[in-house]
């Protein structure tokens, strides 16, 4: 939708005001003319290019050619004849919005040729007036030159941020959905098989309670402790799913190493302030894995970690001192390697594993993904 103020080009180096300038100058031009026929036609040309200049922006089709057409005759008419070439930059300025790269092309060389020459008439035909303003006019020739190009190409940038937009919108939504989707497989797993074996031995029970009632007590005491342990896995999940801190962590990481003899050396605590939501809750989870695997299956005696925020990407980096990665790991270690590298493909991250005199856990989470209003985060 445009409005009135489509009039007056933006952000293309000049203020408002002086387009205004320029909007009021050609009648200064046509006032200063010798006889009234002259001051009439002129003020009616201003008004004919002001109003085909409105209709070009808010028509489309053949109709918006016409209308540039006519205002190209009478930038050329008042270029010449009034010494008044500023119409010329308002034409630049609507063909560097156009979007079809053939009509910008063909459009700019048509008003560049057209311009340049009613330039070149003007200056051998010339009037004082004309003369004495040559500087401006070959500014505003090169305006000319250049105002299309910025604004086309500033228009394409503007067209890409947006479809960026949009793609990262959808790469949230994916994100939510896939996550639901690992939370109700998480819950399936974890309740399915409980609620089925709660629901055979409650039956069970209900039969033997009047045969059997030593049995049936027995049978209705693992109902019980299995109850407890299905209540127990939940509250596991829904803790899990808890937006974590990352400073938080880091003294939970810290508390543990500790408690379990091992030196701990963190760095770049302060370049990770500000993260997103969701890049600190991967994080978070990532670390709280990677050290629980150093504290149980690395022997180690220290663990460093490094956190590192780099123009591209943000990266953890977790290293001990252990005996390394063997060819055959523990069922939960291969399991904990693969949950991490889930949640890191949630957020395009990459986890790069090395294993020479310890391991090296390197995180890696690409910051092109988050991007608010044109401005990478």
């Amino acid at each position: 939708m445009y409005h009135w103020f489509h009039i007056f080009p933006k952000n293309t180096g000049l203020s408002l005001y002086a387009w205004i300038v320029f909007c009021l100058l050609p009648f200064y031009f046509i006032i200063r003319s010798s006889t009234l026929y002259e001051i009439i036609v002129g003020v009616a040309m201003i008004m004919l290019f002001f109003t085909t200049y409105r209709l070009s922006f808010i028509k489309r089709g053949w109709t918006v050619y016409v209308a540039l057409s006519i205002e190209m005759l009478i930038s050329v008419g008042m270029t010449i004849y009034f010494g008044y070439v500023y119409f010329a930059l308002f034409i630049a300025f609507f063909i560097g919005n156009l979007k079809s790269r053939a009509g910008f092309i063909s459009l700019y060389v048509v008003h560049l040729s057209t311009t340049v020459i009613a330039f070149t008439i003007g200056s051998l035909l010339e009037n004082e007036g004309f003369m004495a303003q040559l500087p401006f006019n070959v500014l505003s020739i090169l305006g000319v030159i250049l105002l299309p190009f910025t604004i086309y190409h500033r228009n394409r940038r503007e067209e890409l941020e947006s479809q960026l937009k949009v793609a990262n919108e959808r790469i949230s939504q994916l994100m939510v959905v896939e996550e639901r989707q690992r939370i109700a497989r998480d819950l399936h797993d974890t309740l399915g098989q409980k609620l089925s074996l709660i629901g055979l031995k409650s039956d069970l029970a209900r039969k033997l309670l009047k045969v059997k009632p030593d049995l049936a007590e027995q049978e209705l005491e693992d109902i019980n402790q299995t109850s407890r342990t299905a209540l127990r896995e939940v509250r596991e999940i829904v803790s899990d799913m808890r937006t974590a801190r990352l400073k938080d962590e880091i003294g939970h990481v810290q508390a543990l190493l500790a408690s379990s003899n091992m030196t701990c050396e963190i760095s770049g605590e302060g370049s990770f302030k500000h993260l997103p939501l969701l890049i600190e809750d991967v994080f978070c989870m990532c670390l709280k894995e990677s050290v629980t695997n150093v504290v149980k299956h690395s022997d180690a005696t220290t663990c460093t970690i490094q956190l590192e925020n780099h123009p591209n990407e943000w990266r953890m980096i977790v290293k001990d001192d252990g005996v390394g990665l063997q060819h055959e790991l523990p069922v939960r270690k291969k399991s904990g390697l693969i949950g991490m590298k889930e949640r890191l493909e949630f957020v395009n991250g990459e986890l790069d594993i090395t294993s020479s005199q310890g391991t090296v856990l390197t995180f890696a989470i690409p910051r092109i993904i988050y991007q608010k209003e044109g401005e990478v985060l």
